[in-house]
């Protein structure tokens, strides 16, 4: 029965064969966030060495094939790989070796067929596209191109997304399982990957990101796909886990360097890893504020709450606040429930269109408005700012839920930054409000009990 229980128990095992990126942005590196994001052991055997950053590559020094061999020998002999894929293998001798070692293996291959760096280097020889498309693509599960990849393997234009499938079918000729045409570089308003597979296409699309943190995503995508075919997970829930954690990664991507940022496969992690600590911290901050009798006075008619969002927040889901807000009563106030998430739509916009310009401010309070408090506030240091709910474009008041982000943009820009405290006088029916943001739910709520006690005693 012991044996039994460890292999129940056996961590899934991915081996990525890569190029070492020593901007840590691609790579071997973002292979190895991006196991560990998802839950698998990785391992690796580097192909070749890059001097490399956001803009450049340098030098290039590939290791022998023969010492590529022994390290991909040496972990199948001991770790029992579940999974593996392919990067950069520059030349045709590297793609010989490693598509003569993985054969005597009978793990489930992504090749990521990776041609050229994002800064424009190229990272696979031109006469090496033969030995790929003759000796690795016949060994693999999944193939995964990019527009400009897939173009050189199929010999066709791409453009269209008709065009992706047609690219697809033509590679799938060549020997792998599935193949997967990235659409990040075609010119649709959505990011479109196609998938090949078993003579059928499943389309994946994500919103396209106006962003510069791209660096790794080719790697980190494959990667993924990698760690959940490792898991046991049949090839298109592969393909579409990836997809989801690949665009978490690029919009939460590490803005670093001169040139295209490193995409940031922890943000998953990051994400459900800071739950617990935000839950604890708006606990804790219902205590302080429980604790405080002269809170009271602080209180707006609808109620106040106090809210914080998990790391790289996406939606109101990701805010914890206070279920049913916090109340006035005899002697005090008291929270009516308990910390949930998605449970203040209110507080919740605020800290998302905050957290656009400071993902640091993760953390709201709202009180009714008062000139004392302002001025309490500002002796304290605080910067305000205000928006004016009368010179909201009506456009934006047409749309249920706008006036709060479009009002934190106003206030951004009328300080010149992100504000401590935004304000706001009201409008019909809508009551005068003031929220202060910060780090934490819990030293928000250390504020609020030293202004109310301030402002009591005066």
């Amino acid at each position: 029965m012991v044996w039994i229980e460890k292999i129940r128990r056996k961590i899934p095992v991915a081996i990525t064969i890569a190029g070492s990126d020593s901007g840590g942005g691609a790579g071997i590196q973002a292979d190895l966030k991006t196991f560990a994001a998802l839950g698998v052991h990785g391992t690796t055997a580097i192909t070749s060495i890059t001097a490399q950053n956001t803009y450049s590559v340098t030098a290039i020094e590939d290791l022998k094939p023969e010492m590529i061999r022994e390290q991909i020998k040496a972990v199948a002999e001991d770790l029992s790989i579940d999974a593996g894929k392919t990067g950069m293998l520059h030349t045709e001798e590297i793609i010989k070796a490693v598509s003569s070692e993985i054969s005597n293996r009978k793990f489930p291959l992504t090749v990521d067929p990776v041609m050229v760096a994002k800064s424009g280097a190229p990272l696979l020889k031109p006469e090496a596209v033969d030995a790929l498309k003759d000796y690795l693509l016949p060994r693999a599960t999944i193939v995964t191109p990019n527009r400009f990849e897939a173009e050189r393997l199929a010999n066709m234009t791409i453009k269209t997304i008709d065009d992706a499938k047609n690219a697809a079918r033509k590679i799938s000729q060549m020997g792998p399982e599935a193949v997967v045409v990235k659409g990040g570089h075609l010119d649709q308003n959505e990011a479109v990957d196609v998938l090949y597979y078993r003579s059928e296409f499943k389309v994946f699309q994500a919103p396209r990101l106006n962003v510069k943190t791209t660096h790794g995503t080719g790697c980190s995508f494959s990667a993924g796909i990698t760690a959940e075919l490792a898991k046991g997970r049949d090839i298109p829930t592969a393909v579409q886990v990836a997809k989801r954690f690949i665009t978490s990664a690029i919009k939460f991507g590490l803005e670093v360097g001169k040139g295209y940022g490193p995409i940031n496969p922890m943000a998953h992690l990051y994400r459900e890893a800071s739950r617990y600590s935000v839950l604890m911290s708006v606990e804790e901050a219902k205590v302080l504020l429980e604790a405080t009798p002269a809170v009271a006075t602080l209180v707006p008619q609808v109620g106040m709450n106090v809210a914080m969002a998990i790391l790289h927040a996406e939606s109101a889901d990701d805010v914890a606040a206070i279920d049913g807000r916090i109340v006035k009563v005899l002697r005090g106030v008291r929270a009516v429930g308990s910390p949930r998430f998605g449970c203040s739509s209110h507080l919740a916009r605020y800290i998302l269109g905050v957290t656009k310009h400071d993902f640091n401010r993760r953390a709201a309070v709202n009180l009714k408005f008062s000139e004392e408090v302002l001025e309490v506030l500002e002796r304290r240091g605080l910067e305000v700012s205000f928006y004016d709910r009368r010179e909201e474009p009506e456009d934006i008041k047409r749309i249920e839920g706008m006036t709060i982000p479009w009002g934190v943009e106003q206030a951004v820009k009328r300080a010149g930054k992100v504000p401590d405290v935004i304000y706001h006088k009201g409008d019909i029916g809508k009551e005068p409000m003031i929220v202060i943001l910060g780090e934490e739910a819990s030293e928000l709520a250390r504020l609020i009990s030293q202004v109310a006690t301030e402002i009591v005693k005066s």
